[in-house]
């Protein structure tokens, strides 16, 4: 009489546990860094609204800044469901700086920033990895009267890569890299 298998051996149990655990280990970190890059795109959609706005408000009346009551600079959304804070600061006047909030984001970004910068001369944007400290000072009277930024841009986003508070290039928006 022919012995009939029935089932799988352990081998081929032992062998199937092996792929999923290699599946896995790819899988997990790759889903963490996607987790970061989608709850990352908020801060550049929120920077995205403000650009044209920020740029008309400059361009007509020499301003650059958010104001909830439209009086002193452009009525935006400041905060997200990941973004904590996003604004526009005295030091560097021509930059708009979002920061993630410290609890219920990923580890990846908890805590950091990303930033737009606007070059008065050219009226283009750049996007930045980190908390905009390296980019522009100039103030919006001495470009008003005539002088050019005193930092050349690429030079600010070169400067960018050393800043503490980035976040990891592989979450940052490709255009942005």
């Amino acid at each position: 009489m022919k012995n009939i298998q029935k089932g799988f051996t352990l081998i081929e149990l032992m062998i199937v546990v092996a792929i999923i655990g290699i599946l896995a280990a790819v899988a997990i970190p790759a889903y963490g860094d996607y987790t970061a890059r989608a709850q990352a795109a908020e801060a550049f959609t929120m920077m995205d609204g403000v650009k044209s706005p920020l740029t008309e408000l400059y361009t007509t009346s020499g301003q650059f800044a958010f104001d909830p009551n439209g009086a002193t600079g452009i009525p935006a959304i400041v905060t997200g469901k990941y973004v904590d804070t996003m604004g526009t600061f005295a030091a560097k006047p021509f930059s708009v700086v979002a920061t993630f909030k410290t609890a219920g984001v990923s580890s990846k970004i908890t805590g950091k920033s990303v930033h737009m910068y606007y070059n008065p001369v050219s009226g283009s944007w750049s996007c930045g990895n980190g908390d905009a400290s390296n980019d522009d000072g100039t103030a919006i009277a001495a470009v008003d009267a005539g002088a050019a930024p005193t930092v050349p841009l690429a030079t600010v986003i070169a400067a960018v890569g050393a800043v503490a508070t980035k976040i990891p290039d592989n979450v940052l928006p490709k255009s942005c890299g």
